[in-house]
């Protein structure tokens, strides 16, 4: 039954629970408040009543002290008693009890209910006679509408609390209902929002207006997701389709001219483009991982060491002097940042992979460690400047998006897919790096990468320029096809 309840209390509208949980608290509050009303208008009332008993007990017994006798001061509603509750005035008992008596003789008020059920309060005053004997003066009244007129209170005051908790309830639906309008106008213009269009945002300065504004800044992702989303299809699409065409055209050829040599040179041909394909789709993945998932735990790294080693793996063996060389400039103690190692990997060997493809006799790839600053931050650099075409100033920005190529038709017949650039720079934006592309001395590409530096690694201040050129080593020449 309770869950049942609940069901439907969280099924109810925000406007219909916070109008009636504002009228169940005003009913409660106000029927606290009724409640003790009516029990102070009580109280006031019987105060009023004891101080003028009290007043004629006092002076009652004021004449009895003085010598006057029981029956001289005798009256309807006053007594004159002993202690015990025996009356001295020759009246009848006063129906008085045991215990009411004792009330009285303490100094306290009673009420004595008499038929039909009419209420009597008594007050007492113990005064002596003057022959030192005690003697109990018991002044009454009867209280004439005070159960009527308390009973009335209690009801006005109770119907009148009810009514109030309606219209705080009544309010509430209103104002909540005026305070929902702009998200009502929010939802209505959400079921038709069309992209690039934005969601109104109310005058007020209030939670609604954080939400609106929230709620575009979200909508601005989402569109900017949506259109990298569209332009990344696009593209994985094209250059997919192009390896897988002229993969089955070679074959269609092979086919249908089932010539031995001709057969064994659209296998080679073929061999290429599934290498192609390949390369491409393993870097369509990689960067998809490296969008969609954490940032896996880093590690103290030594970049100079995995400089070193991408530089070994980049080389093919061939002929001293027949391709470009790689040098490589790194300090002599080791420099950390921190980082995962074969992430760290892949983005060399893009980088470096890319001057590579490009240059024409010479790829230099240096490491800068800054010294740690005030704030305790230093960075990492890493330079690689080649001497090939370089990249036009246009360019600089864009070369680090998915798919963009400064020449189409050069890229594709050096075998790139343009996501070797995206992948490095990605990767060095989730260490809190940054990548950016400039000239080189050598009239080439310059691609400059930047990685906080472990805090750890504190083993030399750097100069102002941040290099230290004497911790430089300077690697031997390398020959690269």
């Amino acid at each position: 039954m309770m869950l049942r309840l609940r069901r439907w209390w969280h099924r109810r509208t925000i406007q219909f629970r916070t109008s009636v949980v504002a009228a169940v608290v005003a009913v409660i509050g106000l029927g606290v408040v009724a409640h003790v009303s009516t029990g102070v208008v009580s109280w006031l009332l019987m105060d009023s009543v004891d101080a003028d008993l009290q007043r004629t007990a006092t002076a009652t017994a004021n004449r009895l002290a003085a010598g006057a006798s029981p029956a001289a001061v005798v009256a309807p509603d006053i007594r004159v008693l002993d202690t015990s509750g025996t009356p001295l005035d020759g009246l009848p008992e006063s129906g008085l009890h045991g215990w009411q008596i004792d009330e009285l003789r303490a100094g306290d008020g009673v009420i004595d209910f008499e038929p039909p059920a009419e209420l009597h309060r008594w007050r007492g005053v113990v005064v002596p006679d003057p022959t030192g004997r005690p003697l109990l003066v018991a002044t009454g009244a009867r209280l004439v509408g005070f159960t009527d007129t308390a009973g009335k209170t209690g009801r006005l005051l109770g119907f009148g609390s009810i009514f109030a908790a309606a219209l705080v309830g009544l309010a509430t639906w209103l104002v909540v209902r005026r305070s929902l309008r702009p998200v009502e106008r929010m939802r209505i213009a959400a079921a038709g929002l069309p992209e690039g269009e934005r969601l109104p945002v109310p005058e007020a300065v209030d939670e609604i207006r954080a939400l609106a504004e929230e709620l575009n800044t979200m909508l601005a992702r989402r569109d900017a997701d949506t259109e990298r989303l569209r332009r990344f299809t696009g593209d994985a699409a094209h250059e997919l389709r192009n390896p897988v065409a002229s993969i089955r055209a070679q074959a269609e050829v092979a086919v249908m001219h089932p010539d031995p040599e001709l057969a064994h040179e659209t296998l080679q041909d073929i061999a290429h483009e599934a290498q192609r394909l390949s390369v491409l789709v393993e870097s369509l993945l990689s960067l998809a991982r490296a969008e969609r998932g954490a940032v896996a735990p880093g590690q103290p790294v030594d970049i100079g060491t995995a400089v070193r080693a991408a530089a070994n793996r980049l080389e093919l063996p061939g002929s001293p002097g027949l391709g470009p060389r790689i040098e490589v400039e790194v300090p002599a103690r080791p420099v950390l940042v921190l980082a995962d190692p074969a992430e760290l990997s892949t983005v060399l060997d893009n980088i470096v992979g890319n001057a590579l493809r490009y240059t024409r006799t010479l790829v230099r790839v240096s490491v800068f460690a800054d010294g740690m600053g005030s704030s305790g931050v230093g960075w990492v650099r890493l330079v690689v400047d080649d001497d090939g075409p370089g990249i036009p100033v246009e360019h600089r920005e864009r070369v680090f998006d998915r798919f963009h190529r400064v020449e189409s038709d050069r890229a594709r017949s050096t075998g790139g897919a343009g996501l070797g650039l995206a992948l490095a720079a990605e990767a060095v934006r989730r260490r809190g790096g940054t990548v950016r592309a400039a000239e080189s001395p050598d009239g080439g590409a310059r691609v400059v990468a930047r990685w906080p530096r472990y805090a750890a690694d504190s083993w030399a201040d750097a100069p102002r320029d941040g290099v230290d050129r004497g911790d430089l080593d300077t690697a031997a020449t390398r020959s690269s096809p």
